[in-house]
């Protein structure tokens, strides 16, 4: 599989998924006009490598500073995704990375620890 670089656009985070070393990286702000379309696409791919993946784990870093209801929706299904993979025995490791002084992002974060309870969770404060 050839490694899947989407560049930042005003509305939508880069995404730097590489698949030879096994790490998904989103950064950015996500509000794309269809975020269905724009995130489908990227769950199908990460779908598929991990089902070609077998008990092999990954890494994914998220510095998402602001994401919108529909990407919300988008990002669930993701996270859904890598979970199901933890829950079959692969390691999944999720970097959550946010503004120290970013409550929503934050606690959005504790969310996902607790929907996605197969998921290694690290919390990653950063100075704005």
């Amino acid at each position: 599989m050839d490694n899947l670089f989407i560049a930042a656009s005003a509305s939508s985070p880069e995404v730097d998924f590489r698949f030879d070393e096994r790490t998904l990286s989103l950064k950015g702000e996500s509000y794309p006009e269809n975020a269905a379309q724009f995130w489908g696409e990227i769950i199908a791919t990460l779908r598929r490598f991990l089902d070609e993946g077998g008990d092999a784990g990954i890494t994914v870093n998220v510095a998402l500073a602001y994401f919108n209801s529909s990407s919300t929706k988008m990002l669930f299904s993701l996270f859904d995704a890598l979970n199901e993979k933890a829950e079959s025995g692969a390691e999944v490791v999720l970097n959550w990375y946010h503004d120290e002084d970013d409550d929503t992002i934050f606690e959005f974060g504790q969310e996902l620890q607790e929907d996605f309870s197969a998921l290694v969770f690290n919390d990653h404060a950063v100075q704005s």
